[in-house]
């Protein structure tokens, strides 16, 4: 009787995922191929309600290559020896470079999740795009709009004009476990409304360096290039993850796919529809786990928690008391394992929000009540300049050493001029690759980011510091419409 348990059990895996090692269990009885039947009814009725909600996302960029008259001879060998050799050793004095108009064109996945037509897919699905057009089962095209987007997640919002929509309802990816059946519905290198399946491998996966804000739900259902933005389900047909990224040594499926946690996507689908923008909580401190050597040595072993390393001045920790060296080991009661986690949980919780905090000083407990402050994202602030500086008609990045010394400006700090439109005002005013730009709007630039930051605080036109050579002079550009 067990050898037969046994043998019915490799017939259901062997039937389910292939498994050729199990073809020896021929036999089945009535039993296991209705519960085979039923298995595949239940995927099968999920991919048929689902996939009308589960749109094809291309998109368009423009983008500006810039020609000289001087070309790399060794370019075709794509070796990286001769490719730094010349690139280092080619004539400064080139003619202005020429710049043509080139789209590049991309795509990716996403799922409409009201009749109105607004679609959760992937920041960076959707990013700098010029141009979005969303595919749907019925093959109808429609142009999207951006409503809003996060990197620091990777979540955007979207939105066709169009009513009575397929959509799909969103579930509690808090209630998840590890091992429950999902299913991933995406559009893998083109191919339209793939469906795959499998379990959920791990949760809380963070460290991996995609985004700002992880909690990845880790899954071994096929993921692909082209699923990110698409639906990760459960066997509800609910969504609880956004299908975001592949962990692969082959540029291929290798058993590990990521997706953002739908509970997450929601916080940022709200704020986005509702401001354009994400507002999180703000505590002012930085922290990481405690070991069990730090422990030992604070003379709590066996202790969890988050140990505060760093303070921000007027911070709303500092201000309610919270000190370096204290270990944050409960909010509001529930205990703090992990520094992701606490982070993320006061990301998503709303400015104003009164909580208390119970750390461990000098060995004794005690209770903190702080209140949070809000947090712009950083991000949001980025993309925004990003926009902006689009419309000025250039792109920059940070001075180096390098290049500081290529082009003569060893004494000074700010950001170079690498691309510039032709068609911008910024070109008609004689800025071209190799200008310098020291000061924005009369404050003074040492990198990229601060530039991008006043960039985005811009409002309908900016005053650059330029030196070019040894001309050095102010230009005020207006933003194109």
């Amino acid at each position: 009787m067990e050898r037969k348990r046994i043998l019915s059990i490799g017939f259901v895996l062997a039937v389910i995922f292939g498994l050729n090692s199990f073809c020896i269990a021929a036999p089945a009885d009535s039993k296991e191929l209705e519960m085979l039947r039923n298995t595949g009814e239940v995927f099968a009725e999920i991919a048929e309600k689902v996939t009308p909600a589960v749109v094809f996302v291309s998109v368009e960029q423009e983008v500006s290559q810039q020609q000289t008259m001087f070309s790399n001879p060794f370019e075709e060998f794509n070796d990286e020896f001769f490719k730094r050799f010349f690139d280092q050793r080619m004539p400064q004095n080139r003619q202005q470079p020429k710049q043509q108009k080139q789209i590049r064109k991309g795509q990716g996945s996403g799922f409409i999740i009201t009749a109105d037509g607004f679609i959760l897919t992937n920041n960076h699905v959707v990013e700098n795009a010029d141009k979005i057009t969303v595919k749907l089962s019925d093959e109808r095209e429609l142009v999207a709009k951006v409503i809003g987007t996060d990197p620091e997640t990777d979540v955007a919002v979207i939105k066709v004009d169009a009513n009575n929509l397929p959509f799909v309802e969103l579930g509690d990816s808090d209630q998840l476990k590890v091992g429950q059946w999902v299913i991933a519905i995406g559009n893998p290198f083109g191919l339209s409304h793939t469906v795959t399946a499998g379990i959920v491998s791990a949760k809380g996966r963070s460290k991996i360096g995609l985004t700002e804000y992880e909690d990845f739900i880790q899954t071994d259902a096929a993921i692909n290039f082209g699923n990110s933005g698409g639906p990760l389900l459960n066997i509800d047909g609910k969504v609880i993850g956004i299908n975001s990224a592949i962990f692969s040594r082959s540029g291929g499926y290798m058993g590990i796919g990521f997706a953002i946690p739908v509970n997450m996507a929601k916080y940022v689908y709200q704020q986005l529809v509702a401001d354009g923008k994400v507002t999180r909580g703000y505590l002012g401190l930085y922290g990481e786990d405690i070991t069990a050597d730090m422990a030992k040595l604070f003379g709590i072993e066996n202790q969890k928690g988050v140990i505060v390393n760093k303070l921000l001045p007027d911070g709303p920790a500092a201000k309610g008391g919270v000190e370096r060296g204290d270990v944050i080991i409960k909010k509001d009661g529930k205990a703090i394992e992990d520094w992701n986690i606490f982070r993320n949980e006061i990301a998503r919780t709303a400015p104003g929000t009164k909580i208390e905090l119970t750390v461990i000083r000098e060995g004794k407990e005690k209770e903190i009540a702080v209140e949070l402050e809000p947090r712009e994202s950083k991000a949001v602030t980025a993309q925004a300049a990003e926009k902006q500086s689009k419309q000025i008609g250039i792109t920059v990045q940070d001075l180096t050493d390098e290049l500081a010394k290529q082009f003569g400006y060893e004494d000074k700090s700010g950001v170079i001029v690498t691309e510039v439109d032709p068609s911008s005002q910024a070109a008609e005013i004689g800025i071209a690759p190799g200008t310098l730009i020291t000061e924005v709007n009369r404050q003074k630039v040492e990198d990229s980011k601060g530039f991008w930051e006043l960039i985005g605080k811009a409002q309908d036109s900016v005053l650059l510091y330029v030196h070019q050579g040894e001309i050095s002079r102010y230009v005020a550009i207006k933003f194109n419409k």
